[in-house]
């Protein structure tokens, strides 16, 4: 049987050993050298840190032993009011509303809803209002406080911490609080009166303020805890007044837009132009963009302008649509476009069609259009949205009439009313430059005058109206000794035929308008002459 002999270093000629943990520390046991040395560099360190560490770690020792003195001998304070006042009632101010937000500069400082700032003293262990005693009628001074001033976790503090956080006027400048800073409460409560901030918040630590308010006079030595606000913005009124809308309104005036400066030399170049605010600005862009930008001039970059346009191009716009219809189209072709003349789409041959359905030449027709337009507004129809403008279109076209709905009559809005309502008289009359019938004292009459159903969807009235003029009841107010060859007619029936071949007439906006005009004023004329021969009859009897 072979025997293995162990495997020999190959180095030194002995077999190899396996060393154990303890085995290698044991042969890693430094010596007396490097003891020694290490011993050295730590004095050494010693010596120079010393010297350093030393100051560093008493001042801050002290100053944490200052703070948990000062602590303790703060609530030592408290507790010993307590305890030296304990049978006497906890008493403190309140603001009993909360302020108004934003704060500016020059602004009176109000509670919600536009109402005055209400103080109040309160007994801290009931809540109640204290309305007797010495303390309900105390005089109390309003003051500023920093926004920062929290007071402990219990929100308590000492009369030295409410003084210390009071802010003062910077150095040259007028007093923080504008106006009458004091109050006498009456039944334990007082209104703050006219107060405003004079100067910003933002060179304060926090970059806020609060209000504090606090017993000066009228308390029999017991101490009335302080009240103090949420901590809030005081904003610089001046740039409030200059600042830039976003979105701006059609109504602005046109220096809220980017790059144009109030009282500016921009602004002075548009006003010269009668462009007065963003609407005016909107409506030149889309009508003549070359011409406003000549207007600004060369001192306005590219940039500037695409800065500017965008900005003005953020303004929302109502939904309302406008419809001209150019003379000599029968109704049949026009142009739609917004509130500020940009073109929204052309209608052809009663087929509407968008702007981005259209050529490059029906563009710039549709934009000639416009500028008629807006020379021509009486010719203008509205619509509430684009909708209401295809459905009408829609509608005129299925029953063969015009698609000139009663939208407008020369000019003026109106909704489409029930026939018998008087507001359509005196819409029609206004129109014309005549007053009501009112001025004539012919009470009673504007109802006669109406007739019963419904406008249809024209300027010009339908056949069924003509009967409705026609009957008896309204007839009857005519002079009952006027004859038809008065009029030039030979018969009764050629008046009737006349009446109805005038209300069946149709043409234009301006035409119908200028026939109702006439028929009113024949009625009107009419209803006169009736009335002052009745008076004369009166007086003869």
């Amino acid at each position: 049987m072979s025997h293995k002999r162990p495997q020999e270093d190959s180095t030194k000629g002995r077999p190899s050993e396996a060393f154990t943990p303890d085995q290698d520390k044991r042969r890693r046991v430094p010596t007396l050298r490097n003891v020694v040395q290490e011993v050295m560099k730590l004095q050494s360190v010693q010596h120079l840190l010393e010297p350093v560490l030393e100051p560093l770690i008493r001042r801050v020792v002290k100053e944490e032993v200052e703070v948990a003195l000062r602590k303790h001998l703060n609530n030592m304070k408290r507790n010993g009011g307590k305890d030296v006042n304990s049978t006497s009632r906890s008493l403190q101010l309140q603001f009993l509303n909360n302020l108004s937000l934003p704060v500016f500069t020059g602004t009176r400082i109000e509670a919600e809803e536009c109402s005055a700032i209400k103080v109040a003293i309160v007994d801290s262990l009931t809540g109640q209002i204290v309305s007797s005693g010495l303390e309900s009628s105390a005089k109390v001074e309003v003051v500023v406080l920093e926004g920062d001033f929290d007071g402990d976790e219990r929100d308590n503090w000492t009369l030295e911490e409410f003084k210390n956080n009071i802010v003062r006027e910077r150095e040259g400048k007028k007093p923080l609080l504008a106006g009458d800073a004091f109050l006498t409460l009456t039944g334990g409560i007082g209104l703050v009166g006219e107060i405003s901030f004079s100067d910003n918040s933002s060179w304060t630590r926090s970059r806020r303020f609060r209000l504090g308010a606090r017993v000066v006079d009228g308390s029999d030595g017991t101490r009335v805890r302080e009240a103090k606000t949420e901590s809030f913005i005081v904003r610089d009124h001046r740039g409030e007044l200059y600042k830039k809308h976003h979105p701006p309104s059609l109504s602005d005036e046109v220096w809220r837009l980017e790059k144009i400066g109030k009282d500016g030399a921009f602004h002075k170049r548009l006003s010269r132009e009668n462009i007065n605010c963003v609407k005016d600005f909107l409506t030149m862009l889309f009508i003549d963009p070359p011409r406003l930008r000549h207007i600004l001039g060369t001192g306005m970059s590219a940039k500037m302008w695409e800065v500017t346009v965008e900005h003005a191009r953020t303004c929302v716009l109502d939904k309302r649509m406008h419809l001209y219809c150019p003379p000599g189209s029968q109704q049949k072709s026009g142009v739609v476009f917004n509130i500020v003349g940009q073109v929204m789409g052309l209608l052809s041959e009663c087929q509407y069609n968008t702007i981005d359905k259209l050529s490059e030449t029906e563009k710039i027709e549709a934009q000639n259009l416009v500028i008629s337009a807006l020379q021509q507004w009486e010719e203008v129809v509205s619509f509430d949205d684009e909708a209401s403008l295809t459905s009408s279109v829609k509608r005129e076209i299925s029953n063969g009439t015009k698609y000139l709905a009663s939208q407008k009559i020369g000019g003026f809005d109106y909704a489409q009313p029930s026939a018998s309502s008087p507001d359509i008289i005196s819409t029609i009359y206004s129109v014309g430059g005549l007053s009501g019938l009112d001025d004539y004292a012919l009470h009673g009459y504007d109802q006669a005058l109406s007739y019963p159903g419904q406008v249809t969807n024209s300027l010009i009235c339908d056949t069924d109206i003509t009967q409705t003029f026609c009957d008896e009841d309204h007839l009857r107010y005519f002079d009952s000794d006027l004859q038809p060859q008065s009029l030039g007619l030979e018969s009764q029936a050629d008046l009737q035929t006349a009446v109805e071949g005038f209300l069946l007439q149709r043409t234009v906006a301006v035409q119908a308008q200028r026939r109702w005009t006439k028929v009113f004023s024949v009625l009107k004329w009419f209803s006169i002459k009736r009335r002052v021969k009745e008076k004369f009859r009166g007086l003869q009897i």
